[in-house]
């Protein structure tokens, strides 16, 4: 395992983001871990997650002119990011979007820097991936190209069919996504940690009953 992704997954631990147990999902499955990015949510922990972004993005080598960041959650991401980035000599504009077009002042729906080029788009998780599809559709519109979508986790899960959310994105969209960490990660840092290796069992079994690849 790559060192910022452990390191992600012990900070997502110490925040309480990364919690292990029993967790009734949306979709009626009880889970043997839960991982909720909205905990994030205090200036610190949002520099650190944003540079762990900007690791994975520069780790996976992918080519992009700029970011956007949905509303409403991939708004903070897209700016922390950005900054992060620039940090690592990278200087990039980011956009997002507003859910409702304003009708005075500059209008429109998209808010930031004009959407050109290759385009990364950066959110927290994709569960359903309505929120990437929209964001695709919004960088088309503006005659710019989709080149990829960074998020902090990968369940590696099956949604309703065989493939998993990451998956359908990738075949539907036909771009790639990057997560700072997946399942293999979780199961990694809990090989490696006898005080989380209790948990292990359950999330290999939960693995084989709804994992992917």
């Amino acid at each position: 395992m790559s060192d910022f992704r452990q390191e992600f997954l012990r900070f997502a631990l110490e925040r309480g983001v990364l919690r292990f147990g029993e967790f009734k999902l949306k979709s009626g499955r009880l889970s043997p871990y839960f991982f909720n990015t909205g905990l994030f949510n205090d200036g610190d922990s949002l520099r650190r997650l944003s540079q762990f972004y900007a690791k994975a993005i520069l780790a996976a080598g992918v080519e992009f002119d700029m970011l956007f960041g949905p509303a409403y959650k991939g708004i903070p991401l897209a700016a922390g990011v950005a900054i992060a980035l620039a940090e690592q000599g990278v200087n990039k504009p980011f956009a997002f979007n507003r859910k409702e077009a304003k009708d005075h002042g500059e209008g429109g729906i998209i808010v930031g820097a004009p959407l050109q080029g290759r385009v990364l788009i950066v959110d927290d998780v994709i569960s359903a991936g309505t929120s990437v599809r929209e964001s695709v559709d919004i960088i088309k519109g503006a005659g710019a190209a989709p080149c990829g979508v960074a998020i902090a986790l990968d369940r590696m899960e099956r949604g309703s069919g065989e493939l998993s959310a990451v998956q359908e994105v990738e075949r539907v969209t036909g771009i790639p996504v990057i997560s700072i960490a997946d399942l293999d990660h979780i199961l990694a840092l809990l090989d490696g940690d006898p005080g989380l290796a209790q948990h292990r069992a359950a999330v290999l079994e939960y693995r084989k009953q709804y994992g992917t690849h």
